[in-house]
């Protein structure tokens, strides 16, 4: 068996039955003080920026409607060129803290297409550096994240305010 050790996962495995219904549209409603605990780092008046629990990388984030619907084209718009506002947000304060090389940026919709959450769409953003595959996934099928979440946090909702104010 491998073995990763990631204890911010604790956190979420313990309450995560606590939850009822989707787990984006909860950390959402939080209290701006209780954001850090649910890793939302920015909310608009449509659409709301929100790190990923369970990372490719450091800074993998999602963007999501605050509209809870699984279909796309239920999305109005205002709420389509909020989401792209927030884009070009994440990544800005992305390059900024991180120093990307590039990015992969798409939508999972549907169970086949790699969705874990089908009720609420929502896009994912991931920072993607020269040489980020290593070792470690090919030869113990295991990828290693760098940074914990906290600090990753931390870093991005910092910038977000900095580019926001």
């Amino acid at each position: 068996m491998d073995i990763l050790w990631a204890p911010w996962r604790s956190h979420y495995v313990e309450n995560v039955d606590n939850i009822e219904g989707c787990f984006l549209c909860h950390a959402v409603s939080q209290p701006e003080d209780r954001w850090k605990e649910f890793l939302v780092l920015y909310k608009s008046s449509k659409s709301f920026i929100i790190l990923n629990k369970y990372p490719y990388n450091s800074g993998h984030l999602m963007i999501v409607p605050l509209k809870h619907t699984g279909n796309y084209e239920e999305l109005d718009e205002e709420t389509v060129l909020d989401m792209d506002r927030l884009l070009k947000l994440s990544l800005k304060a992305l390059r900024d803290v991180y120093k990307p090389h590039g990015y992969n940026i798409g939508y999972n919709i549907g169970r086949p297409a790699g969705a874990g959450l089908e009720s609420h769409v929502h896009m994912h953003v991931v920072p993607r550096w020269n040489g980020d595959t290593n070792f470690m996934p090919v030869v113990a099928n295991t990828k290693v994240i760098s940074q914990d979440l906290s600090t990753t946090y931390d870093r991005l909702y910092e910038a977000i305010r900095k580019l926001t104010s």
